[in-house]
């Protein structure tokens, strides 16, 4: 073993030490230093970023970004085809599935004009099936990958035009339980692929020639012993359009308040048996919130690194996600998550994902799903509301 892998699991050893622990300080820090922390680090991002002199809503594209998708999803592809035999392979990224539910997502009859644009245009309720998801890139025993956690919601009986034509009758949200993503771009996220296949993914942020200790901080405020995947709050950290030359992230936020307990000694799967426990006994229900871009710079859509500042612009509810009460069967849960594909393309152009992170998941996450489904003989397939 070379050095930098034995540096990057000395710090990851030390990472699952602090898990074992975090559950009793959590609390505490995020209601006394995590938003100070953050400022911080954000004020140390925004620094030393230049005015790009966009308008709202407009994108600029990364120079070569086309061949560095490529490259990303080529990088990925060859991971997967290493780790995985075939009928076995999982996803590249947000591997472990924890739950695929049955939920409906309704839309508020109550919102301003500026807000009615694609899904939101009239109150509607959709029915909907909800992945929620470990991290990745493998899946080992929760307690070693549940950091931030991932949430892909698929609207069925979406009518109109779509973006993608592998599906005619959906519209995907996709989220992480962090505001900000892991790499500010695709020539940075490039990188870190790199790193993931060398097992060196501390190395990336560690980097002296290309360091990102801002991004690796932002992400490490966030990453903690998570309780369920049902207690999370969920960010789009991308910006999406909402309405022609409208921007807007969105969020998934929990109702209630309730916080679980972490056992000492938790099971490998924890975090699957907390949702299935929780949704045998009740619903439960995400506000579904909108935040609209009022500032080009201060609000970047080309860079995942910056939070957009809520007193620039607060998040707003717009709809309702409600996961039905329901057994979770794990065979029929694992099948559906081998078929489904969830992709921000499968959208309204109401809702077109916009910046060069956005962008690239286009390519990216086609080529990974159909590498996927054609190793494990699932081919895509679109889901029925009758489902």
């Amino acid at each position: 073993m070379n050095a930098g892998r034995r540096l990057n699991d000395a710090v990851m050893g030390c990472v699952l030490l602090e898990r074992r622990i975090d559950p009793y300080l959590r609390p505490l820090f995020d209601r006394t230093l995590l938003r100070s922390l953050q400022a911080a680090v954000q004020w140390c991002v925004n620094v030393r970023r230049r005015d790009e002199r966009l308008g709202l809503a407009e994108e600029r594209t990364v120079p070569g970004e086309a061949a560095v998708a490529e490259a990303i999803a080529q990088q990925m592809a060859r991971f997967v085809r290493r780790q995985y035999r075939p009928g076995e392979a999982q996803r590249a990224g947000n591997t472990k599935t924890y739950g695929v539910v049955h939920a409906d997502f309704t839309v508020r009859d109550d919102l301003p004009a500026r807000l009615r644009h694609g899904v939101f245009r009239t109150p509607a309720t959709y029915h909907a099936w909800v992945r929620f998801a470990g991290p990745g890139p493998l899946a080992p025993p929760d307690i070693k990958d549940n950091g931030i956690l991932s949430i892909g919601v698929k609207l069925l009986g979406v009518g109109g035009e779509k973006l993608l034509d592998d599906e005619r009758w959906t519209q995907d949200f996709t989220g992480i339980s962090a505001p900000t993503f892991t790499t500010p771009d695709v020539v940075e996220n490039l990188r870190l692929q790199r790193h993931v296949f060398a097992g060196t993914p501390v190395l990336y942020f560690l980097d002296p020639a290309h360091p990102h200790l801002c991004d690796m901080i932002m992400q490490g405020l966030y990453a903690k012993t998570q309780t369920s995947p049902l207690e999370a709050r969920y960010w789009s950290c991308a910006p999406y359009l909402l309405g022609a030359g409208q921007a807007m992230q969105y969020s998934f936020v929990p109702r209630g308040g309730t916080r679980s307990r972490v056992p000492w000694h938790p099971p490998d799967d924890y975090l699957r048996q907390a949702l299935a426990t929780a949704l045998r006994q009740r619903d439960v229900h995400f506000d579904f919130l909108v935040q609209v871009q009022t500032d080009a710079h201060r609000m970047p859509v080309e860079n995942a690194s910056v939070v957009w500042p809520e007193r620039l612009s607060p998040f707003v509810p717009v709809a309702t996600l409600r996961l039905f009460r329901q057994e979770c069967d794990p065979a029929d849960q694992f099948a559906r998550a081998d078929r489904l594909s969830f992709n921000p393309w499968h959208a309204l152009p109401e809702h077109r994902p916009l910046g060069n992170q956005n962008r690239a998941r286009r390519t990216i996450y086609l080529q990974l799903a159909r590498l996927r489904q054609t190793m494990n003989g699932t081919p895509h397939q679109e889901p029925g509301e009758e489902e």
